[in-house]
């Protein structure tokens, strides 16, 4: 199978408003001179980065503004992505975390991450495999999962669950498909120094979060050569496979160390 060819081709990044999102397109731009669907909710945040876009890379920017969990608006973004017929590739980015004890998760807050972590993503995923999976169409299509879906993470125990779908899901549709010019790729990164990690309670756990541009640059990479399942980082991919010889249970118990460990600090500074 070739790998991608961005130059040019029309690319949707959901969670684009921010963190690796905002820095995948930022690269697909500059790098890969790709034209954009960039969507997230927030407007404003979009808005800038489609006149930064446009201005110093010179491609071709679209704003949709959507919330993805809701799952109507999760269907209108695809409509509107495909409307043309000229999409060539998507990056299912958007994605939303807990950190703390999962008892004290608000049930609400359970609901719309699981909305947009998984209810969104199928959606989208299902109508993005009927546009592609023809026979002629060039593309591909990557979710954004995590490592915390191969080694669920205490404190973060919803949005392991999510993940560790979002990698299953991926998976498993990636060998349904009858297109062998499209592929679906599954993305995996450990913990990013974004927004979404910038919290108090993130704090102690700083040392162990990549660069967003270095876990953007590889993202991109696997969705180019339309890599099976990629972990960015060669600590993080040695540890992956390391981690499959150990009990999960003793693994579990060393992560929720580490990780109360940081919420309890957090919880101490407020």
């Amino acid at each position: 199978m070739k790998n991608l060819q961005l130059n040019n081709k029309w690319v949707l990044v959901t969670g684009a408003s921010s963190g690796l999102g905002q820095e995948m397109a930022r690269q697909l731009a500059h790098v890969h001179k790709a034209n954009l669907i960039i969507a997230a909710r927030r407007a404003d945040k979009l808005n800038e980065l489609k006149a930064e876009l446009e201005q110093t890379a010179g491609v071709q920017v679209k704003v949709i503004v959507a919330d993805l969990s809701i799952p109507e608006a999760a269907d209108l973004l695809v409509a509107e992505s495909i409307a043309e017929g000229n999409l060539y590739a998507a990056i299912l980015n958007a994605g939303v975390t807990y950190f703390g004890r999962h008892t004290e998760l608000e049930w609400d807050k359970f609901d719309s991450i699981l909305k947009t972590n998984v209810i969104g993503v199928v959606r989208m995923t299902n109508a993005l495999v009927k546009y592609f999976d023809k026979p002629g169409r060039q593309g591909g299509l990557m979710l954004v999962s995590s490592m915390a879906g191969f080694f669920p993470v205490p404190y973060q125990a919803a949005y392991s669950a999510t993940k560790a779908f979002t990698t299953a899901f991926g998976n498993a549709l990636h060998n349904e498909l009858t297109n062998p010019d499209f592929s679906i790729t599954v993305f995996a990164p450990g913990g990013i120094a974004t927004e979404m990690t910038h919290g108090a309670e993130f704090e102690a756990l700083q040392g162990w979060l990549m660069p967003v541009k270095q876990a953007a640059k590889e993202a991109i990479h696997a969705l180019v050569t339309r890599k099976y399942n990629y972990v960015p980082g060669f600590f993080n991919r040695v540890g992956n496979v390391f981690m499959n010889f150990l009990p999960g249970k003793f693994i579990g118990s060393k992560m929720s160390k580490v990780y109360l460990r940081s919420l309890n600090k957090a919880q101490q500074g407020k």
